[in-house]
């Protein structure tokens, strides 16, 4: 009687684990296509307010000669050449 006792009480506490794991993994799984889903709306609302302005400076223009010239030295003398 108290081994029976005792194993119904391990599988109720299995159940329970397993449960609870489950239901976490499931809302994780919501909670990070949420994320996705807010993630993707803002990056579009931002792609779109940044193609409205027409002040945008490109990476080369932002970048002077000398600033330029010691990058690529820097990365020649990584790469050994």
């Amino acid at each position: 009687m108290e081994q029976a006792d005792l194993l119904t009480q391990a599988l109720n506490l299995t159940m329970f684990g397993m449960g609870f794991v489950f239901l976490f993994l499931t809302l994780l799984v919501f909670e990070t296509k949420l994320m996705s889903v807010i993630v993707q709306k803002l990056e579009a609302r931002i792609k779109t307010g940044s193609s409205q302005d027409n002040n945008s400076t490109t990476l080369e223009q932002e970048i002077d000669e000398e600033t330029k010239f010691v990058i690529e030295q820097a990365i020649k003398m990584h790469r050994g050449a």
